[in-house]
């Protein structure tokens, strides 16, 4: 059973990503663990150290208590969409958003982590210094980044973008296992530019080998990479976007803030992060 690592901060962004965490776990036989981080509040503790508990313990039983106030509310969404079978565990900790959810990596045996992420700004920042930002750039494991627009739909169609390299295939073939479970199709992309070295029989090949799976591939001859991502996303209805991380510089490219204004209403899928390893 695959672990499923939720992130929450109660917020409205963090409660709609938390439907598409309870879909995704129904269709891929996950169980969620369900983490609420705090950070403590930095004192010099040489002057006043017999109070330093005293804060310590407040702050603790305040997000206790936040915790155990929010925590049915989670709970009855799962009812709601008759998903109160999957298993849920919680986690309060305390520490940095990135070390706690490190932490549960390693103590918890984390298979996938989702996240959630607001509205059009994030779309500039999500590789560029948030929160999310942040565990994309230093997890070892996929994160689904779910937009507060995102609203969840049933998944039918999983776009893939990749360049055709050896870890571009081990990360399909992972994604297939994925849209397998779904039974979902997986629509890869490829946009040639006048700079691209991948060969014809490089593609023939990739066909060949994927032959037997539900995976379609199209290549795209364009100088403008992120006008044909966003057009491949509106014209194949792609649920859901896999992108690989290779390096900071592409994503800044990608989501530059010019383009963000133009296409911000379009970009409201959820994003799955593939590290690669």
């Amino acid at each position: 059973m695959k672990r499923i690592l939720f992130p929450t901060d109660f917020s409205e962004t963090a409660t709609n990503a938390f439907v598409h965490a309870l879909e995704f776990a129904n269709r891929i036989d996950g169980e969620l663990i369900l983490l609420h981080a705090f950070d403590l509040p930095v004192f010099d503790s040489q002057y006043f150290p017999e109070n330093y508990m005293l804060i310590y313990e407040s702050v603790e039983l305040t997000q206790f208590e936040v915790f155990k106030d929010e925590l049915p509310k989670l709970h009855a969404i799962a009812q709601q969409r008759n998903l109160e079978n999957i298993k849920m565990t919680h986690r309060l900790m305390d520490g940095n958003l990135l070390y706690t959810i490190e932490r549960a990596i390693e103590e918890d045996q984390i298979d996938y982590i989702v996240m959630g992420t607001e509205g059009e700004k994030s779309w500039t920042e999500l590789f560029l210094g948030t929160n999310t930002t942040t565990v994309i750039s230093d997890v070892r494991i996929p994160v689904l980044s779910v937009p507060l627009e995102a609203k969840y739909k049933s998944i039918k169609n999983i776009g893939f973008t990749t360049r055709f390299r050896p870890k571009d295939k081990a990360a399909l073939k992972d994604v297939v296992e994925i849209a397998k479970k779904m039974k979902a199709k997986i629509k890869c992309l490829y946009v040639k530019t006048d700079t691209s070295d991948v060969s014809k029989e490089t593609i023939k090949k990739w066909e060949e080998e994927f032959a037997g799976e539900p995976v379609e591939f199209t290549v795209v001859f364009s100088e403008e990479v992120k006008e044909s991502i966003l057009d491949f996303i509106l014209f194949k209805d792609v649920d859901i976007l896999a992108m690989l991380t290779y390096k900071r510089n592409f994503f800044e490219n990608l989501f530059h803030h010019s383009l963000t204004k133009d296409c911000a209403a379009h970009w409201d899928l959820p994003i799955l992060v593939i590290p690669i390893q």
